[in-house]
């Protein structure tokens, strides 16, 4: 090792199997997607919903956070990750809690387990709190609660460990989901979906009139989600590679068409171009491209954005309006459409797209019968191994969406049987102050007060005098 740069040596900080590069970014790209979450997508709920719902649709989100880290290292990671238990989960067990688990090498990358649990507990999070995109304005909060840890239990680490990890029988089978297409977006959408009937609707006059509270913050979290989507599929490589480099880029130029081709079609049939529908243009190509990131080339990325840009638009805005199954469901955030109809179109699109010598790149195997994309099967004369890909596409599919429809009902009831799942018309009616005691915007000296606001109990805090005029001195 003398020929090694004394700061490439290695030590006892520093193994001989740890590459400090890869771990460096491994660490970098997990935050990027924590940031997605606190504060992006808390910022982007607070701020789309009524300002009455403010607080609460941004409790929700920030809660799920935390919660998911504290299951995650108790038992979650393990039965994602963990030694197989049945061929869709693993056994349950506190490794995630042991030194020296953590700072043994992961079972992929050159860098500990304890960067991998890092990794992976923020796009657990992140699923849960996408489902709570579809619950915004009317789900009890302790019912929330207790859906947070039963789901990411029962449901989450199903999808997980048999499609990510090396032992689930679907990576075995080779489907393509390069960074959450299944596990996360076709799973949050599904989940979404199913809780949102089972709560039931938000009260008709918030349905049916629906101002957001801030468009412009809702526009800085949408910004965040977007920039942090660079460590969503840069980091599923598993190391600062080429795939890492060309997965961040063909990310951005996906979510860029998509939103580009949404806006347009709003012009085109509304006659404006709503700020609104640009973000979930944004959002459909982010999550398209997501399981095909790093193994399609850069015009296919272009063609992916178009088509997440047309086909989640052309089902949010007709055929919910014409399906009566969509019509009776409130999804207070359309996470069906912006992430189960676009997940969907992306992993299918994997299956057509994939480009063999990438897929290799990626998944570092010469199996040529799998992880070839079906329109490249045809052109090297191997359309059987591209047929079978997207057949193996479609299989995980089908099973993604039985199984979150599944467990998530299951779990929707057994809450049911403890507390409400839905609050009460009252909380409903009026909104975070009678839910959390507070409220988003009340200022001092508007004539509005925090009558139950744990702040105020602690302080003291009374209203200053009015001046002649009304206004507060």
């Amino acid at each position: 090792m003398a020929y090694l740069p004394r700061n490439l040596q290695p030590d006892d900080a520093n193994p001989p199997w740890m590459n400090k590069a890869d771990n460096a970014w491994q660490l970098t790209s997990a935050t990027l997607v924590g940031l997605q979450s606190v504060p992006g997508l808390v910022i982007l709920y607070g701020s789309i919903v009524k300002k009455k719902w403010a607080l609460n649709s941004a409790l929700m989100a920030l809660y799920a956070f935390a919660a998911v880290l504290v299951c995650w290292v108790g038992w979650g990671y393990q039965l994602a990750f963990g030694d197989t238990l049945v061929p869709f989960l693993g056994k349950p067990d506190i490794h995630a809690l042991d030194q020296k688990f953590l700072m043994s090498q992961a079972f992929f990358g050159k860098y500990p387990n304890a960067s991998m649990v890092y990794f992976q507990f923020v796009f657990a999070a992140i699923t849960l709190i996408l489902i709570a995109g579809a619950l915004l304005g009317r789900m009890n909060f302790i019912a929330w609660m207790l859906f947070v840890p039963l789901w990411l239990t029962f449901s989450y680490t199903v999808g997980a460990f048999s499609i990510w990890c090396p032992q689930g029988w679907l990576f075995r089978m080779g489907v393509i989901d390069y960074s959450g297409g299944f596990v996360i977006h076709l799973s949050s959408g599904v989940a979404g979906f199913t809780a949102a009937y089972w709560v039931g609707p938000r009260a008709p006059r918030d349905r049916e009139r629906f101002p957001p509270n801030n468009i412009l913050l809702m526009l800085a979290g949408a910004g965040i989600l977007w920039m942090g989507w660079t460590g969503f599929n840069g980091g599923d490589p598993y190391v600062a590679s080429l795939d890492a480099s060309l997965a961040v880029l063909n990310t951005h130029v996906c979510a860029a068409a998509s939103l580009l081709t949404w806006l347009m079609l709003d012009i085109l049939f509304y006659e404006k171009p709503s700020v609104i529908g640009a973000t979930q243009g944004m959002i459909t190509g982010l999550v398209c491209i997501t399981p095909a990131a790093g193994v399609v080339q850069g015009w296919a990325a272009i063609l992916m954005g178009l088509m997440s840009g047309c086909i989640p638009w052309f089902s949010m805005m007709f055929l919910h309006k014409k399906m009566w199954l969509l019509k009776q469901v409130d999804d207070t955030m359309a996470v069906f459409h912006t992430h189960a109809v676009a997940g969907t179109l992306g992993a299918i699109l994997a299956g057509v797209l994939a480009n063999p010598r990438l897929s290799r790149i990626f998944y570092m195997v010469d199996d040529w019968p799998k992880y070839i994309g079906f329109a490249y099967g045809i052109q090297n004369g191997r359309s059987r191994a591209g047929l079978r890909q997207l057949w193996v596409q479609l299989i995980g599919i089908g099973f993604v969406f039985v199984w979150n429809v599944i467990s998530t009902s299951v779990i929707c009831l057994l809450i049911r049987m403890v507390v409400p799942l839905r609050m009460t018309e009252e909380e409903v009616s009026e909104g975070d102050n009678a839910v959390h005691g507070e409220e988003a915007y009340a200022l001092w000296g508007d004539g509005e007060k925090f009558d139950n606001s744990r702040l105020q109990l602690v302080h003291e805090i009374e209203e200053p005098p009015l001046s002649k005029s009304g206004y507060g001195l």
